[in-house]
């Protein structure tokens, strides 16, 4: 899962100030690297590194970073490493010069590398299926947007650019939405076919003249003080010139419209607004839904309290307390600002993950039958720790409810859960599920109850696939999900680690 963002703002001007601004509000998509692109009289000025936004960017490299168009990404990794290498916006330099920033995971990576590498003779220095995206677009736009001279200045047609996505539709398979810096003409944004991840678009106006940003989310819109003009849709691409006009066209067939319904369980800000679907409502609704599950299962319930696992579980817990008419109260603090764990010589025992993040309200807990809410249930680790932590502040009994089905497949498109045999309801039951992270009970939303929750606008496709198993692209095979576990489980991800995560890949001075 990652975030982009692309401003065109007003020439003269500078936009790295909005991006990083973007990036911060954005951060929540990924905290594993971060990067930024702006373009300035036909030169890309380019940092990124592993870090957070505010730990990337000093000083020294924002009065670098120059110009009035630019892009920008903050990674966690789907595919490819956690190395610098990896790290968002891609650059090539032909044609023109072209940056992008991507969201999504493509699936038919190992055909797509042999039409790079073999036919088009172009070098992939990662791993990174986003490098990959790239160099399929540059080749696209070599083919269809020859430059031609205009009185000593380069121009482009801006249909032969739409061709170009429409060509890199018919080729690739799986999500993705990109923001890319063409050098000297502008911004495009494009989004697959699918609309699996989010992408949306708006627009201020300043002293007459109209500024743009696209981003992952509409609260990075409004946040830096724009006003939402809608979301891309589903393989529509759009592409903003450097004096601000903007074009749209359609560039893929139609499919159906099937965004990631996990967005509205757990990845995307409580007020953002995705595909005019508000996160908030949904998970109010998701909360309420959940409750009335609840009262169905047991309806001569003993619960005295409702306590929420910050911070995602909240808004569900909020509306579940409500629905049950009992008392909503907060009994986990939870600790911001977490540095790494160092692991000193001779030291034994090291302190539970989930305990330097979170501390209890003991009050909240003592003598009281509680049930605790979260967004979902992946591995279970956290809440098996959680519960622990509940009882030995004297709750009698400790429920739990999860606000989304049990997670029982591998998400392709995009979020970098673990491997099967990991997730804790692999293999089985609700009750086996409950005994193994130590609840008294345990409840889950239906699919069903999930999907018709989320659904706010009428009834409305989803890529539900980590819950059902239908990956709605239909080139996913067991083969391939052999593949992909073999690449997700904690051994193979121990083995990517580079422990050379110092490394800085810019061109804006040292670190």
């Amino acid at each position: 899962m990652c975030g982009i963002i692309g401003v065109v703002g007003q020439a003269g001007t500078h936009v790295n100030q909005l991006i990083y601004d973007g990036l911060t509000v954005l951060q929540h998509r990924g905290q594993d690297a971060a990067g930024i692109v702006t373009e300035n009289e036909g030169r890309f000025h380019l940092r990124k590194k592993i870090g957070l936004v505010k730990d990337v960017f000093l000083e020294k490299h924002m009065k670098q970073l120059v110009g009035h168009v630019g892009i920008g990404h903050v990674r966690y990794p789907t595919a490819g490493s956690s190395s610098a290498a990896e790290a968002q916006p891609f650059y090539v330099n032909s044609p023109y010069g072209i940056s992008l920033a991507h969201n999504g995971n493509l699936t038919n990576v190992e055909e797509l590398k042999q039409i790079v590498s073999m036919k088009n003779r172009r070098h992939m220095n990662t791993t990174s299926d986003s490098e990959l995206l790239l160099n399929l677009l540059a080749v696209e736009i070599f083919d269809l947007a020859p430059n031609f001279d205009i009185d000593g200045e380069i121009h482009i047609d801006v249909d032969n650019i739409f061709d170009a996505v429409s060509r890199l539709n018919e080729q690739t398979k799986g999500s993705f939405a990109c923001v890319a810096l063409l050098s000297e003409f502008g911004l495009l944004a494009f989004r697959d076919a699918h609309g699996i991840r989010p992408l949306i678009f708006g627009s201020r106006t300043i002293n007459g003249v109209k500024e743009w940003i696209v981003a992952s989310e509409s609260v990075a819109i409004s946040a830096l003080g724009f006003e939402v003009e809608r979301d891309v849709q589903p393989g529509e691409a759009i592409f903003i010139s450097k004096a601000g006009k903007l074009y749209t066209r359609n560039c893929a067939e139609d499919k159906l419209h099937t965004p990631c319904i996990f967005e509205h369980v757990y990845f995307a800000r409580p007020d953002s607004v995705i595909d005019g679907i508000s996160v908030y409502q949904a998970r109010l609704n998701q909360g309420e839904r959940l409750a009335s599950r609840i009262l169905e299962e047991m309806p001569e319930h003993d619960i005295d309290v409702v306590i929420p696992v910050p911070d995602s579980g909240r808004y569900a817990a909020l509306q579940l307390a409500r629905t049950l008419g009992i008392e909503y109260r907060e009994g986990f603090v939870k600790n911001r600002y977490i540095g790494r764990t160092f692991i000193m010589p001779g030291q034994a025992v090291r302190m539970k993950s989930v305990r330097r993040k979170l501390n209890t309200i003991e009050k909240e807990f003592s003598g009281k039958n509680v049930i605790l809410v979260d967004d979902s249930i992946v591995r279970g680790n956290t809440s098996a720790q959680i519960i622990e932590m509940a009882r030995e502040c004297g709750a009698k009994k400790v429920y739990f409810a999860s606000a989304a089905p049990p997670v029982r497949y591998p998400n392709v498109y995009g979020i970098d859960m673990p491997a099967m045999d990991e997730f804790i309801a692999n293999n089985r039951t609700i009750e086996e599920i409950s005994a193994e992270i130590g609840s008294d009970r345990l409840f889950f939303q239906t699919l069903d109850d999930l999907i018709d929750t989320t659904s706010i606008n009428g009834p409305q496709s989803w890529d539900a696939s980590c819950f059902n198993g239908e990956y709605i692209t239909g080139d996913i095979t067991p083969e391939y999900l052999e593949r992909l576990q073999k690449r997700r489980n904690d051994k193979a991800k121990n083995m990517q680690k580079n422990p050379e995560v110092n490394i800085d890949i810019h061109n804006l001075g040292e670190t």
